[in-house]
């Protein structure tokens, strides 16, 4: 069975949240929080299955738990090759509609420059209003948007149909 790590930045606790209710639907999944649990780039080699979770900040960036581990991915590009990679977080669509969850584009093309297969978990634009976001790649988002500020209603559904689809995707 493949192993699956949850590796999670949140400052307001929303993507946290998230992760754990993912790590209730992906059973034995461990997760890291990228705050208290991350220790080194080496982590990600003990797993099979990588779910990457952040909020976005700023201008589009990740939240500022990721910044070194990216930073130090940018740089010496670790091979990931092998590792299935889907990505999660938060926004705000309204207020924050210029960069929605656009930190979900720029973890994409990390993990997948240093040679990490991403692509699953591709999420539907449909029922967000939002101005711009570079998570938006061909149509879709490049993991599930999650929106605790406007449509807090929809959020367990969306991770549990998110969920069934990486595992469909990924066949586990």
């Amino acid at each position: 069975m493949a192993k699956v790590g949850i590796f999670v930045g949140s400052s307001g606790g929303v993507t946290l949240s998230a992760a754990e209710k993912l790590q209730e639907l992906f059973d034995g999944a461990e997760l890291i929080n990228m705050e208290e649990d991350y220790n080194d780039l080496e982590q990600f080699n003990d797993f099979d299955i990588l779910l990457i979770g952040s909020s976005t900040w700023g201008q589009g960036d990740a939240q500022r738990d990721w910044v070194d581990p990216l930073y130090e991915m940018s740089n010496e590009e670790p091979d990931l090759s092998g590792k299935k990679v889907a990505f999660f977080g938060a926004g705000d669509q309204e207020t924050h509609g210029e960069f929605f969850v656009s930190a979900l584009g720029k973890l994409d093309d990390i993990f997948h420059k240093c040679g990490a297969k991403t692509g699953f978990g591709h999420w539907s634009t449909d029922g967000y209003t939002y101005k711009y976001s570079y998570a938006e790649k061909a149509g879709k988002f490049c993991g599930l948007p999650i929106d605790d500020i406007n449509q807090e209603d929809l959020t367990e559904a969306r991770l549990t149909a998110w969920a069934e689809q990486v595992k469909q995707e990924m066949k586990i």
